[in-house]
């Protein structure tokens, strides 16, 4: 199959990327130029704010697949409609796991789960390109499908709730100096923690099946895992036996840190457990195969590869030593309260 993505470079669409080229698929890259080539891909060079600089790249093209993985607003998925209404045979939205409704009113999230989400404006636009999409399948017959990942991470990420994302091995630093690594709440919320080789799978599988259109599919883990048990896993891949983790109310950290809103009570800080039973039915003999216990020490190995991967985010160290401080201090503050009132009260 002729196959276009629309980006292709992130820690998700690069697993795709390799999975597509070793199934023998051409595949193009549409994208600003801006990364190293891709050995077996091809490249179109444009930018996607440039419209006649796309249409002129996309010119004489028709693709059995095109997957978008960055469009991010209703606008982009009106550009794509016009770009693409007659030149593909199926469009790929990778939308977010996030749109389903938080908080939940089953904990079971299946594709019919409700979307809402009052707290992340990323996932109420992702919310609002699905009904872009799905409104153009209705209304034309347009070949869309939606797909969402949830958390899902490489090699040379370390997924973590409130890591520094471009700069992952912050935590991992943390940890192995002893340093204090916040967990929100108490750490007992499930959650599900996706590899990109397993997300490549599931989606690879959707490619060119007609009966796909029109509908939407998550794509991750079976492997149903608590925060404590995700970052002890990580400590563990690092070598460390007795991570320091400080667990802080949700609502502490943002009442602090009001950008994390979105990341905590708009996804992670809520258990998420997902029925991939639509996956499995779409893409026979689909499984996600990488625990994360296995997964996290190859991304362990990938850093110790090279030092010079090993970045710290200087500023994340900072908001989280001021956050431990505030929280443990007005701990000790209210245990020193309560202390003296149980004094008074039996004198």
């Amino acid at each position: 199959m002729k196959i276009l993505f629309i980006g292709g470079s992130g820690v998700i669409s690069r697993a795709a990327t390799q999975q597509t080229l070793a199934a023998g698929h051409e595949l193009w890259l549409l994208n600003r130029g801006k990364h190293r080539p891709i050995e077996g891909a091809k490249t179109l060079v444009a930018d996607m704010t440039d419209l006649d600089g796309v249409r002129a790249a996309l010119r004489g093209h028709t693709w059995d697949v095109v997957v978008q993985w960055i469009a991010f607003t209703p606008a982009d998925i009106r550009r794509d409609l016009d770009l693409f209404r007659e030149s593909t045979r199926q469009y790929i939205f990778i939308s977010s796991a996030s749109v389903y409704q938080k908080p939940l009113a089953h904990y079971l999230i299946t594709e019919s789960t409700p979307r809402a989400n009052p707290h992340w404006e990323y996932s109420r636009l992702k919310i609002a390109c699905e009904q872009e999409l799905e409104a153009a399948h209705q209304a034309t017959g347009f070949p869309g499908v939606i797909v969402r990942p949830s958390l899902t991470y490489g090699d040379d990420q370390i997924p973590l709730v409130l890591n520094a994302w471009n700069q992952s091995w912050t935590a991992i630093d943390r940890m192995r100096r002893g340093a204090p690594v916040i967990v929100p709440g108490d750490g007992s919320s499930l959650w599900t923690i996706t590899h990109n080789t397993d997300f490549a799978q599931g989606l690879i599988g959707l490619f060119g099946n007609p009966t796909t259109l029109g509908h939407a599919f998550h794509i991750t883990s079976d492997e149903v895992l608590t925060w404590n048990q995700i970052f002890r896993q990580a400590a563990e891949a690092a070598g460390v036996k007795n991570p320091n983790l400080v667990h802080m109310p949700s609502d502490f950290i943002i009442d602090c840190v009001p950008t994390v809103e979105g990341t905590l009570l708009g996804d992670k800080a809520v258990s998420v457990v997902f029925d991939n039973t639509k996956i499995k039915r779409f893409v026979p003999g689909f499984a996600a195969r990488t625990p994360f216990a296995i997964g996290i020490r190859r991304t362990i190995a990938w850093y110790e590869a090279d030092p010079a991967r090993q970045q710290i985010d200087a500023a994340t160290n900072l908001r989280w030593d001021k956050l431990i401080s505030a929280y443990e201090s007005g701990l000790a503050q209210a245990k020193a309260a309560f202390a003296r009132e149980s004094a008074d009260a039996h004198q």
